[in-house]
């Protein structure tokens, strides 16, 4: 008879919606369990723009309060994660024909005072004839405007939340979809079945939270045999990386014909991440890859802008995700809003908490208000803490990464400087759990290329749920865009025999 383990809270779902769910529910002192069929931040949110910001766009919609709460989470999140998100500075060049100048003025007006910004420099208008910002800027374009957002390591942002949930008793499951779930006599009896190890496992939850992101529906009907009038519109986002064709450490947002904005942003410090699109999407998530008109959407969106032009042999790599945004009814899916919606579904005095839509900036948020939700369920359960608790790493002296990058310099002097910077941005203070005792580059064991030696490896398996080669590469790190191909293979075999000998 197989052990059925009893928990309050069930999550499905491993991108940042469940992750901050089950970090903020193991924080209030319930039993948590978190199941993802894939690895965690596979799907959507490994994919998206890495950016936290406020949406400035969103301000055409009249979305106000969804900007406000997004700038003021900003705020937040840089204080409890410096090493994966920092400030950035936008250079959006002008074009008369899409936007007059007033307009986008007074957006960026908006922008600067609706969310209280205290730490970020506000908007700052630039002749591009003159300023270094418009050196790479076609003579066309003669004005522009500079305001502030921020940079984040997304696939990280999801793993350090599920970090910091299993440290505070939450327990994690990747690879292990949720193949059922049923309610039984006012509780939730949910199998999840290892698609490594085939190994099954029963739980009985008090409550079942539904965080699948573009899978919601199909756990709300399939998985849980339930139902809901709330739905989700699936829409496609891809992004090209290409190696970065202007100097300086800012990004550019630019207008689009079709009244879109593209993102140019510095990544991986030689190279540039573009994106993304907006297409209604229809197929399997799983399956979603970026077409070869989005990829030249995004190329002549640059070279309307750009004096060194982009071709198709530019492209390193293309990735795409699928959005779950609410379904509000709207025709255009750059229209569509990007807030969020809770559905409770009491039936059988069994709660089922169902999440459509959201964004990246305000998962935390999302993750606190989800519990206002169902706190009637868990009177006992204590409340709100995570607008001041770092994430693991994240908890360096006054939020400072710049003071925390010389701490680093004294205490591992033998270490270059970019396996300097790649530890700090990656771990914060916790690269003392990957360094240990080493005192040479030795000390890290087998180097695979690049900035990728043995004893982050080790990390990642014993401590992120590292399980394969690629989640290694691409989402814990992306040691991928430094390694040669052969380098990619020889690590790949290596790691698979090395799972296997364990």
């Amino acid at each position: 008879m197989t052990d059925i383990s009893k928990v309050d809270l069930f999550v499905i779902g491993g991108g940042i919606n469940g992750a901050g769910i089950a970090r903020d529910a193991a924080g209030r002192g319930l039993s948590v369990v978190l199941c993802e069929k894939d690895d965690l931040a596979e799907g959507t949110s490994s994919r998206s723009g890495k950016l936290v910001h406020g949406g400035l766009r969103y301000l055409e919609y009249y979305e106000f309060r969804l900007v406000r709460e997004a700038l003021i989470e900003r705020e937040v999140l840089m204080k409890n994660a410096p090493h994966i998100i920092w400030p950035m500075r936008f250079v959006l060049p002008h074009s008369p024909q899409d936007r007059p100048a007033w307009l986008v003025r007074l957006g960026l007006f908006l922008y600067d005072h609706l969310g209280g910004r205290k730490k970020l420099p506000g908007t700052r208008t630039l002749d591009l004839r003159r300023d270094p910002e418009g050196a790479a800027i076609k003579d066309t374009y003669t004005r522009g405007f500079e305001y502030s957002d921020c940079w984040v390591d997304d696939a990280r942002l999801v793993v350090l939340n599920a970090v910091d949930a299993a440290e505070r008793g939450a327990e994690v499951l990747t690879r292990s979809p949720c193949i059922s779930a049923r309610r039984e006599n006012g509780a939730w009896r949910v199998t999840t079945k290892n698609s490594v190890t085939g190994e099954t496992r029963e739980f009985e939850a008090k409550l079942l939270v539904n965080a699948a992101g573009p899978w919601v529906t199909d756990v709300v009907t399939r998985v849980a045999g339930s139902n809901s009038a709330r739905n989700v519109r699936l829409v496609k986002g891809s992004h090209i990386i290409v190696p970065k064709f202007w100097k300086g450490e800012n990004a550019y947002l630019v207008q689009n014909h079709d009244k879109r904005v593209i993102f140019i942003n510095p990544y991986e410090r030689d190279k540039a991440l573009i994106g993304t699109t907006d297409i209604a999407y229809d197929g399997r998530a799983e399956d979603v890859t970026a077409d070869e008109s989005e990829v030249q959407y995004l190329i002549d969106a640059v070279n309307r802008y750009f004096k060194e032009e982009l071709t198709r042999d530019d492209v390193e790599t293309t990735f795409s995700g699928v959005r779950p945004l609410f379904d509000d009814g709207q025709g255009n899916p750059s229209a569509v809003t990007r807030d969020y919606v809770f559905d409770v579904d009491e039936t059988g005095g069994a709660p089922l908490l169902n999440i459509f839509g959201g964004k990246i900036t305000t998962f935390r948020e999302l993750a606190e208000r989800g519990m206002h939700k169902i706190e009637k369920f868990f009177p006992r359960m204590g409340g709100d803490w995570t607008e001041n608790a770092p994430l693991p790493g994240g908890d360096l002296k006054n939020a400072d990464y710049e003071q925390f990058r010389n701490t680093m310099k004294q205490e591992y002097p033998w270490m270059p400087r970019k396996l300097r910077r790649h530890y700090g941005r990656c771990y914060g203070s916790r690269v003392r759990q990957i360094a240990g005792d080493a005192t040479s580059l030795e000390g890290l064991g087998q180097h695979f290329g690049g900035q990728l030696y043995e004893a982050e490896v080790t990390y990642l398996v014993n401590h992120e749920w590292a399980q394969t080669a690629e989640d290694i590469l691409w989402r814990r790190t992306k040691h991928r865009l430094h390694l040669t191909e052969a380098e990619q293979a020889a690590f790949a075999a290596w790691f698979d025999a090395r799972q296997e000998a364990a």
